[in-house]
């Protein structure tokens, strides 16, 4: 049976009850701490300590017990040290099937350009090293809760080449996916760095409805998150519409 450290959620718990009774403490960003080294594991949880608007809710040591943790304990963020997905191929997808309103980010020992392409294909949103500044830390954090994705500008271009060498595999013009009106209006705002409640707020919808736009767009051109759809849009020179009028308010079909 996986173990899972509760006892900073229970104190976390007791100590956050009345805020959260009270309504104060909605905008919390909730953290699991997935990492092998139990040093690590206290040196962030002191420095998350220090934010209001941040709170570890689990820590684990093992995959195992992140995949019992994540369903135990929402989150909107897990920090994965690495080395726990040694020897795994379809950890970060397992994950996110089990967890797919969790931001993953993950913490490296060194830069390597083809597991830093292929953590972000597979939907991670975010890779630092394990050298991060707190500061630097916390600010990946508060970025990827609202919905952006942390990226350096090395890895941008290691993305970037893989797309290039690819780009010939990843579609056929003659069987590229048609685009409705609503979903170029979508991508459009994605391209525009726009996050899913600005996009509901321009065009008139709520932010489910553009999730579950989303996901058929990322189906209709095999790709995993925002940053895969603006490449893909780049590569193949898919340009598309200002959202203008249209109206989102009927779910996709």
């Amino acid at each position: 049976m996986p173990t899972i450290d509760t006892e900073l959620i229970d104190e976390l718990d007791t100590g956050h009850e009345s805020e959260a009774s009270s309504g104060h403490n909605a905008q919390v960003i909730r953290i699991i701490l997935a990492d092998s080294q139990a040093i690590y594991r206290v040196g962030m949880r002191k420095v998350f300590a220090l934010e209001d608007d941040i709170r570890v809710v689990a820590q684990v040591d093992t995959l195992e017990n992140l995949h019992a943790a994540v369903q135990r304990f929402p989150s909107d963020i897990v920090l994965l040290e690495s080395s726990l997905l040694d020897g795994t191929s379809d950890a970060i997808p397992a994950l996110l099937r089990l967890a797919p309103d969790t931001k993953l980010i993950v913490q490296a020992l060194a830069a390597d350009e083809s597991r830093t392409v292929e953590l972000y294909r597979r939907g991670v949103r975010g890779i630092i090293p394990r050298s991060i500044s707190p500061d630097l830390l916390v600010r990946c954090v508060r970025k990827i809760a609202q919905g952006e994705t942390w990226i350096d500008n090395q890895s941008v271009n290691w993305v970037i080449e893989a797309y290039r060498s690819n780009a010939s595999s990843l579609t056929n013009p003659r069987t590229q996916p048609r685009l409705s009106a609503k979903e170029h209006a979508i991508i459009y705002c994605i391209t525009q760095g726009k996050r899913n409640k600005e996009i509901a707020a321009q065009i008139g919808t709520t932010e489910q409805v553009i999730k579950n736009y989303l996901r058929k767009i990322y189906d209709k051109l095999g790709v995993s998150d925002r940053l895969e759809l603006a490449l893909f849009c780049l590569h193949h020179q898919i340009t598309p519409e200002a959202p203008g009028n249209a109206s989102l308010n009927s779910r996709p079909k």
